[in-house]
Formats: structure tokens, C-alpha cells, sequence
């Protein structure tokens, strides 16, 4: 089963860029008042999506899975005025604590928070995206896929959290719906000859795609 070593952890967040207090803040709040906390990015995550937003440079960024918003700013943080993120969260309870941290980050402008179930609300989008990142439940992520690909620009990437599922996907012995879901994501990105991508063993696995050109 993969594990991740937690004395690693401590010294990759000490050799990462501290994230701002604000999110430190949200991160306490959501340790406090949710019921699956580590559902949270944390900060070296946090800081790499950050880091690939500062290198892609979207327009426009499509986010499944918004949780209490710790991703979201984190891309906000690098996108410039005028550049947007639409991300998508199907739980209403936390639209309030979405809104006030973005809103104490001071990207809350740049932010489209929509409540709603991921499947039914892309196809009705508007834009399409130079970077889609994929959080959302576990069971859909093959649905996301054939819908993102049909949002993402050429030459734009998509990244997907929690690609390895602790260490599930590779054990034969799980199959449990989440996981078989998961197994069968990644299989589609490999299969997909419209596009590339790498598999990294970032906290729980971070699938990074790009649609060629």
C-alpha cells in the first residue's frame, strides 16, 4: 500500500515557499468544520498548482471540486486581473466559506463560483479552457475526462489530484467503485493518443495532461 512518510512531508513543506496567512487561516477553519479536512491541498500542492498556473499563463481556468476554496486561490494568486477561474462545487453548505476566503485573499474577482453537480453544468459552459484542474468525486473522473477534452484548448493542459488513490490503483485487489473509477481514468489519458501526459507522486497522485496542438 503506498504511504507517504511523514518526516518527507515536513521537510518538502520546509523547502517549499510558505504559503500567506490567509490560507493558513482556511486551512484551520477547514480542520475545524468539515468532515473530510484533508480533502485540503496543503501548502506544497498548493504552491506547484500555482507554480504550473505562473508557467501556463491561462486565460481562462476551469476547477472541478472547489472544497473551501484552498486550490482556488492558489491559482487566483497567479493569474493576473482580467484572467478567470470558473470552479464548480456541488456542496452548498460551503458556498459561505468559498466566498469569504477568496474574498479575504482579495481574488474573489477573478473567481466564478458555481454550485452544482460537475456533469451537468460543463456542457453548458461558455468558455473553453487553457488549464482544467480535476478534484471533484472520485466516481466521475472518467465522465470529467471526455467532457474536459472537449473544453480544453489545444496546447492546454489538464491536471487531475489523487490519480494513485493511495496506492489503490495498483493493487488488484481493490475494487472498490472509486478506485475502479480512477483505474479506468488513467488507462483513458494513456490510451488517448490526442494527448500526453506524467503521472507524478505528488501526495496522492498528480495526473498532468496537455491536448496537442
Amino acid at each position: 500500500m503506498y504511504t507517504t512518510n511523514h518526516e518527507i512531508d515536513k521537510y518538502l513543506e520546509s523547502h517549499t515557499t510558505p504559503v500567506d496567512e490567509v490560507l493558513h487561516e482556511l486551512t484551520r477553519h477547514t480542520y475545524l468544520t468539515t468532515y473530510n479536512p484533508r480533502m485540503i491541498s496543503g501548502p506544497v500542492q498548493g504552491k506547484f498548482i500555482e507554480m504550473i498556473c505562473q508557467m501556463v499563463r491561462p486565460n481562462r481556468i476551469l476547477e472541478i471540486g472547489t472544497f473551501t476554496g484552498y486550490s482556488t486561490i492558489c491559482m487566483a494568486n497567479a493569474l493576473p486581473a482580467g484572467k478567470y477561474i470558473d470552479t464548480i462545487e456541488v456542496n452548498d453548505e460551503l458556498q459561505e466559506t468559498i466566498e469569504h476566503y477568496t474574498a479575504k485573499a482579495g481574488v474573489s474577482s477573478k473567481v466564478n463560483l458555481i454550485i452544482g453537480n460537475a456533469l451537468t453544468v460543463i456542457p453548458g459552459l461558455p468558455h473553453t479552457y487553457d488549464l482544467i484542474y480535476i478534484d471533484g468525486e472520485k466516481k466521475e473522473y472518467p465522465q470529467y475526462l471526455n467532457l474536459c477534452t472537449e473544453k480544453l484548448n489545444a496546447g492546454g493542459f489538464l491536471i487531475a489530484d489523487n490519480v494513485l488513490w493511495n496506492g489503490k490503483v495498483a493493487d488488484p485487489t481493490c475494487t472498490d467503485e472509486q478506485t475502479k473509477a480512477i483505474r479506468q481514468f488513467n488507462k483513458m489519458v494513456q490510451e488517448n493518443t490526442t494527448l500526453e501526459n506524467v503521472l507524478l507522486p505528488i501526495r496522492d497522485g498528480m495526473m498532468i495532461v496537455r491536448k496537442k496542438i
